[in-house]
């Protein structure tokens, strides 16, 4: 059977081999310790993706002209480790052939597998993790496993500089690990009428993974997630953020994570099928006619 492919395109549209992008659906649950159901979101997500409009206005580009590939799932059970392994193969494999990795969860430890593929790739060429969202994640290791979501950026930031955006909650253990230059906190961005920017600018290197938590958002904005924190971003605030990173440094790869569906609320499932659409056409728009 074939499998459903993101923004509902057609099979000439969607080929592996003339996609310029590739989805790879991670529906991995394992770590969430609150609100379940993560390892419904990719499906949620490509599902809702079939019902959007691919022409941006603002860019007036149309996505369907780049080729978006959806594989087929990584499934991995409940093991962390050997889901981590899985998506860190597939990604270089991905890279290698040229594609854009799109990873889309799942809880956000989908994401480690990825960074560590994109790191190794990209290894000593001006490289780094730009993770937009709720929670620091930074701990070594949490109920057993250092490779549970809490652990996403300690990981990460073992292979790579790591800036974090929109940060408002954290463990006191955390705390003391972060680098405070590097976390750019969602009060400070709510409050500063965007002077933090430029900082923030100044820190980013050439090459960028961005890891989207969508804890980011407001949960007013975005509810359907395991670990809603008050005080989070708005649409055009996030957007607006990603369209300045993707002027300033190259998109290499990226991950949406964190979708946990409503059952009678589609709404988030568009938002975070519409952020993989807004990525795509940020890192696209203006290298295809």
């Amino acid at each position: 059977m074939r499998v459903k492919q993101f923004g509902g395109l057609p099979e000439q549209n969607s080929l592996f081999e003339n996609a310029k992008a590739v989805i790879l659906p991670v529906p991995f649950e394992a770590g969430t310790n609150w609100i379940k159901g993560t390892d419904k979101g990719p499906e949620a997500l490509i599902e809702a993706s079939a019902s959007m409009h691919l022409y941006d206005i603002q860019a007036d580009f149309e996505l369907i002209k780049i080729g978006i590939h959806t594989a087929e799932a990584v499934k991995e059970g409940k093991s962390h480790e050997k889901m981590v392994k899985e998506v860190e193969t597939r990604t270089m494999q991905l890279l290698k052939k040229k594609k854009l990795p799109v990873i889309i969860g799942g809880e956000h430890s989908v994401g480690i597998g990825s960074i560590k593929a994109c790191a190794e790739y990209y290894k000593e060429k001006d490289f780094c993790v730009l993770q937009l969202g709720a929670h620091a994640n930074q701990r070594l290791t949490f109920n057993g496993s250092s490779y549970h979501h809490s652990c996403v950026m300690a990981r990460a930031a073992e292979l790579a500089p790591v800036l974090q955006v929109g940060i408002r909650s954290m463990s006191a253990e955390e705390a003391d690990r972060i680098i405070p230059e590097r976390v750019f906190y969602a009060h400070n961005i709510l409050d500063s009428n965007k002077t933090w920017m430029y900082d923030f600018l100044n820190k980013l290197d050439k090459n960028v993974y961005i890891s989207v938590d969508l804890d980011i958002f407001e949960p007013s904005v975005m509810a359907a997630v395991p670990n809603p924190e008050p005080g989070g971003l708005g649409w055009y605030q996030v957007i607006d953020i990603l369209k300045t990173v993707s002027e300033k440094s190259n998109i290499v790869g990226f991950d949406v994570t964190g979708l946990c569906p409503i059952k009678y609320n589609k709404a988030p499932n568009l938002l975070a099928a519409r952020l993989v659409a807004q990525l795509l056409t940020f890192r696209f728009a203006g290298t295809v006619k």
